[in-house]
């Protein structure tokens, strides 16, 4: 399905990053190693800032909002269809969390491009920073 409108990237945005708070929920409870855990942890934080975040955004800037479509990104190019098995190990949660860090960051990426709203790209564009911080730390957790 095409996210054509600011409420759906919105909506969207919202909906990705309260998936990834579930995800991170899970694996925080089932990672052994302490440091990928506080690294888990962390991001899972960061996950329930975020989506209070894309909140306020669409409620802010709704007013502001530009009707012309927009055009490019599908959501099926950006859905996380991720679970945390039981007994995963840990080498198994860290690749979940780099799966769900890089979709997340390409899609903010890519909307941050997209977006009429300047105030709404720049936070976008804020949210790929911090995905890229996060890659490179669990990258070095390897």
């Amino acid at each position: 399905m095409a996210l054509t409108t600011f409420g759906a990237i919105m909506g969207f945005a919202a909906g990705m990053v309260r998936r990834g708070e579930e995800i991170y929920r899970g694996a925080v409870q089932s990672a052994k190693d302490p440091a990928l855990r506080d690294a888990l942890q962390d991001l899972l934080a960061e996950e329930a800032k975020n989506h209070t975040l894309m909140e306020t955004a669409r409620r802010e800037h709704v007013t502001e909002m530009i009707l012309e479509p927009i055009t490019g990104l599908r959501q099926e190019d950006y859905e996380v269809e991720v679970e945390v098995p039981e007994g995963a190990g840990d080498a198994d949660l860290l690749k979940i969390a780099l799966s769900l860090e890089e979709k997340e960051m390409k899609y903010f990426s890519d909307c941050s491009a997209k977006i009429p709203l300047p105030e709404v790209a720049r936070i976008f564009r804020k949210v790929v920073r911090k995905k890229e911080f996060n890659l490179k730390r669990l990258r070095d957790l390897r």
